[in-house]
């Protein structure tokens, strides 16, 4: 999760009054310890304590504990020794989503009843996570996008297209993400050149990607780590052009910032949080009605509205404006990372992109 990104906004929104649509049993409502929900620290835990937690609290009855979780697999690292000892450091967690598949793998996830859940018919199908045996081992929770970010003063007009970035007037003038694992560039060159990310089969048609991401080595200036780094350059135009989070890019431009982020025509990137339950739960009914509760549109347009979030469930089941829907996601079909690959060929992809880097 681009959690520095997130940490950056400076305000909230008054938080939208939620519906109360749900009602749990009674006997989920009644004493014992509190449902421990684990999101991303810093800004997002904060936001979730301010106005995601009371909210499902009055409309279910349901105490929560905030755990702020780190990002990457340190978390997941966490929970798996935990629960070789028995015990579920958090009920509920938000993982990204090669995360959630190593732990599918060791079966650290229980098994959700989708019978209990029927808000989580509203979640797009990318969004879903699924053992094997067809059983629901993750949700999507939120979303967000990587787009086309300007410096509005040095290039005026916005790109139409990914493939610009090749363009050889865009020497030494982009920053993109500097990892194969965050910034989707195979995946993001397989759609705009080869016909989208299923042509990264082999090993060979992923080498020949590759070979086609090496093409922008002479357009960048920076391969960037610090997402601070990067977004203090586009403002200034030192660096006027390259991948960054939409919504991030929309909040620096409504600040007054030279700045404009665009989706291309292939789509933003989009990646994705998920809802995990620990199978050592003792609470797997009670965060069932949390996951339940999160998957409503109506409080997935209040989290775009006031946490900037990309909705999880289809544009017409919501009432976002045009521009509320458009400051955090578009209809374009976005392009969608292959997880499968960055959680199967791992240390191999890591590999060829450093010699590609390096070459």
């Amino acid at each position: 999760m681009k959690s520095s990104a997130l940490s950056r906004r400076t305000l909230l929104k008054a938080a939208s009054a939620l519906p109360l649509t749900l009602a749990a049993p009674a006997v989920l409502r009644a004493g014992g310890a509190p449902l421990k929900v684990g999101v991303y620290g810093g800004y997002f835990q904060d936001s979730f304590d301010s106005f995601v937690y009371p909210e499902f609290t009055k409309a279910t009855g349901i105490e929560i504990e905030s755990i702020a979780v780190p990002t990457g697999e340190a978390w997941l690292i966490q929970l798996q020794q935990a629960a070789r000892a028995k015990r579920a450091p958090a009920d509920v967690s938000m993982m990204a989503t090669v995360s959630i598949m190593r732990g599918m793998r060791t079966g650290l996830w229980a098994p959700l009843d989708e019978a209990a859940m029927p808000n989580v018919s509203n979640i797009l199908p990318t969004l879903i996570n699924r053992y094997d045996d067809g059983g629901l081992a993750a949700v999507g929770a939120v979303s967000w996008y990587i787009t086309v970010a300007t410096n509005t003063d040095s290039f005026p007009d916005p790109i139409g297209s990914w493939a610009d970035l090749w363009e050889p007037k865009y020497e030494d003038s982009l920053g993109l993400l500097a990892l194969v694992s965050n910034s989707y560039l195979l995946e993001i060159t397989a759609k705009t050149f080869f016909g989208g990310t299923d042509y990264l089969s082999s090993d060979e048609t992923i080498r020949e990607v590759l070979a086609k991401v090496a093409e922008l080595k002479p357009n960048t200036r920076l391969w960037y780590r610090d997402e601070a780094q990067f977004e203090q350059a586009l403002k200034s135009g030192e660096i006027p052009i390259g991948q960054y989070y939409h919504d991030v890019t929309g909040l620096a431009a409504a600040d007054g910032f030279p700045v404009r982020s665009n989706f291309p025509k292939e789509g933003g990137l989009r990646e994705s949080g998920n809802w995990a339950v620990a199978r050592v739960s003792d609470k797997i009914d009670q965060a069932q009605v949390f996951i339940d509760y999160m998957s409503q549109p109506s409080v997935q347009a209040m989290l775009a509205r006031n946490l900037g979030t990309a909705p999880n469930v289809p544009r017409e089941s919501m009432d976002l404006t045009d521009e509320e829907f458009a400051a955090v996601s578009s209809e374009i079909e976005p392009v969608i990372p292959r997880y499968d690959l960055h959680f199967e060929r791992t240390d191999w992809l890591n590999q060829i992109w450093a010699e590609m880097l390096q070459a």
